[in-house]
């Protein structure tokens, strides 16, 4: 199955920096441009693969320079019209890792999963987050990050944590910085 992408034009992936290894950030629904921007400059300073499940806000220039997303040349990004595409594509349980839903009453802590290489961290929208439908079909990997006194964090804050850990326990030590 192949996926679409709004602007192709806009999304190339031949210079991508992503591994064979690498994460996959999985972000379900995204409504605001600048979390997304966010999210993908983690991809590219990462290597890890971005993909974005429809419905999503309107990628246009204006907000691809608004957002940061001058990274998306070093991403390898994927749009997909909605959930049950990727699924299919993606066969879960995955065969090469595995999926992991992040999500404010996720069951096990993050720092106690077991990440392994070629995981997917799946994020729902900012206002929502993931759909119940999708966390009733995998309760035992849900994920939650500790917070007090706040609905949730922010998107990219938490795609970032949860990324990191993951990079952390696979020993990832990235390259030396750009300059």
């Amino acid at each position: 199955m192949t996926s679409t992408s709004p602007h192709p034009e806009r999304l190339p992936r031949d210079r991508s920096i992503s591994r064979p290894d690498a994460l996959t950030i999985v972000l379900v629904h995204p409504r605001i441009p600048q979390n997304t921007g966010n999210v993908a400059r983690l991809c590219a300073a990462t290597g890890s693969r971005l993909h974005l499940i429809q419905p999503l806000f309107t990628i246009d220039d204006r907000k691809l320079r608004r957002a940061g997303l001058d990274y998306w040349h070093l991403l390898d990004v994927r749009v997909f019209p909605d959930w049950t595409a990727w699924q299919t594509e993606h066969q879960l349980p995955l065969q090469n890792g595995r999926a992991w839903f992040v999500e404010v009453g996720g069951q096990t802590y993050y720092g106690d999963a077991a990440f392994q290489a070629g995981d997917c961290l799946i994020f729902g929208d900012e206002g929502k987050g993931l759909p119940q439908e999708i966390l009733r079909q995998y309760p035992n990997q849900t994920l939650h990050l500790p917070q007090q006194g706040v609905r949730s964090l922010n998107l990219s804050n938490a795609v970032a944590v949860v990324c990191y850990e993951a990079l952390r326990q696979l020993n990832w030590r990235g390259s030396p910085s750009i300059t």
